[in-house]
């Protein structure tokens, strides 16, 4: 049986379970259309400045009223006129009947439609960039904590050589880097659209009786008061919708970040190396106790497939956008630019959450490396018999014999790694028994990452996160 009450129609998980609430309000109906309000006083303001017989009395009505948003009325305007920004025309007007004449003067709908876009973009990334600001001040700490503790490095997911653990979030550090400077680029990139008629600015040109000079100056003016240094010079009767592309690449780049870096949390998971925060409470599986399922790191990765693959909206609507504008690009960008701004959203609070938690087990690492150790010791175990008096080719085939037993020790017979006890028990590397320990040492198998790490965190991740020092101390607790 059908309800009246909202869980009886799909709300969409963005915003219902996920998101946050800034994000959640910077696409709302409330902020899309008080921002269409404030642009209609901004070009009565600019008007007025420049001649038009606007009144102060028309301005002080609509600025009375920029907040008070009859929406039941502006539906109903909607239905009857099949015209959203019409709607809101005659609904302003309706309580500000003095300023009715004046409202929308000389505009085209795409000067409140894609100026609002443009201010939404903007403030959307205001919000995130603090967030990802704050997940790689998070893993900075968590990479200068770990820089030396040394770690089973893996290439094709199998062992390869020694890494560290802070080394290791380095990495995903480069990646996260990389995305704040295109997210801020994209950000300061974005221009307003600015004032214009369809598509010409004909109509204001009009209005002013042909004074070009007095229509640059309304496009400066409003532009300034929308908190724009520049508007495109030139646009259709919308800006260029590459700019949407620009700015969803950008994000559907940061999503594949996102799930690199929870991917490669999930697998450490498996080996019981690292774990996400695990609440006291938590359930990790309906019909196995025990478990601890990272599900932070797989929300992070199920969303950034979403994140990803919206990149496609932005690419095909630019392509088929014919000469000065079609209006296919409409419903599909009502969708698709909040959801890539939520989507992102979301996976940066999560993923902040999870790197405040991120949980280590040394113990674990150290048994991981002791299995598989001796193997990359026998480049060393060469040299050093080398060094005390043997024939390189000579050990080098006693090494190879030896490993080839100890590799069917594991595989075949599911046992521990014995090369070590089989070098030691060869008379052969007697000269070099008391070295073994050293040679053995995890720590002269990790090179220079430890001092990667730290000129990496120095000269590449602190000066970056300088600009949002005063927003650094948020903490996420997720909800959900």
């Amino acid at each position: 049986m059908e309800g009246t009450d909202e869980f009886s129609k799909y709300r969409s998980p963005l915003v219902s379970r996920y998101a946050s609430k800034e994000m959640a309000y910077n696409f709302s109906d409330r902020k899309k259309f008080s921002t269409w309000r404030k642009l209609w006083i901004y070009l009565a303001k600019a008007e007025k400045v420049l001649g038009l017989p606007i009144t102060d009395a028309q301005i002080q009505e609509m600025e009375a009223h920029a907040d008070n948003i009859d929406f039941s009325m502006a539906a109903e305007e909607e239905r009857k006129l099949r015209h959203d920004v019409m709607a809101h025309v005659h609904t302003f007007a309706h309580c500000c009947p003095t300023a009715a004449p004046i409202i929308h003067l000389g505009a085209t709908s795409c000067y409140v439609g894609d100026n609002t876009d443009l201010i939404m973009l903007r403030d959307g990334f205001d919000i995130l960039l603090p967030k990802l600001a704050r997940v790689i001040d998070r893993l900075a700490n968590f990479a200068e904590k770990h820089a030396d503790l040394p770690t089973l490095g893996f290439t094709h997911y199998q062992p390869a050589q020694l890494t560290t653990v802070g080394k290791r979030a380095c990495l995903w550090l480069q990646d996260l880097a990389m995305d704040m400077r295109n997210l801020q680029r994209a950000r300061d990139d974005l221009r307003f659209r600015g004032v214009r008629g369809p598509p010409h600015s004909g109509s204001f040109l009009q209005l002013f009786q042909g004074d070009h000079d007095k229509v640059e100056e309304l496009d400066r003016m409003v532009t300034e008061m929308a908190g724009f240094k520049k508007a495109y010079l030139v646009t259709g009767q919308t800006y260029s919708r590459k700019v949407d592309v620009d700015c969803l690449s950008n994000l559907a780049s940061l999503g594949a970040s996102v799930h690199k870096i929870c991917t490669d949390i999930r697998l450490l998971a498996n080996l019981k190396e690292i774990e996400e925060p695990f609440e006291k409470e938590q359930i990790g599986s309906s019909a196995m106790p025990y478990k601890r399922n990272p599900m932070r790191a797989e929300r992070c990765c199920s969303l950034a497939r979403h994140l990803v693959a919206l990149m496609a909206d932005p690419l095909q609507t630019a392509s088929v956008q014919w000469l000065e504008r079609t209006l296919d690009d409409s419903a599909n960008r009502r969708i698709s630019l909040p959801e890539s701004f939520l989507t992102a959203d979301i996976i940066l609070s999560t993923l902040q959450n999870i790197t405040e938690g991120l949980v280590v087990y040394p113990k674990v690492i150290e048994r991981h490396i002791r299995h598989e150790l001796p193997f990359m010791a026998t480049e060393n175990i060469i040299m050093a018999m080398v060094q005390a008096g043997g024939n390189r080719q000579d050990c080098h085939e006693k090494i190879r014999v030896l490993s080839q037993e100890a590799a069917a020790v594991v595989k075949q017979e599911g046992g521990d790694n014995d090369l070590l006890a089989r070098v030691q028990r060869d008379p052969y590397f007697a000269p070099i028994l008391g070295q073994l320990d050293a040679l053995l040492d995890p720590k002269t198998f990790i090179g220079r990452a430890p001092q990667q790490v730290t000129r990496f965190l120095s000269e590449e991740i602190h000066p970056l996160l300088e600009p949002f020092k005063a927003k650094m101390d948020v903490k996420i607790e997720l909800e959900l």
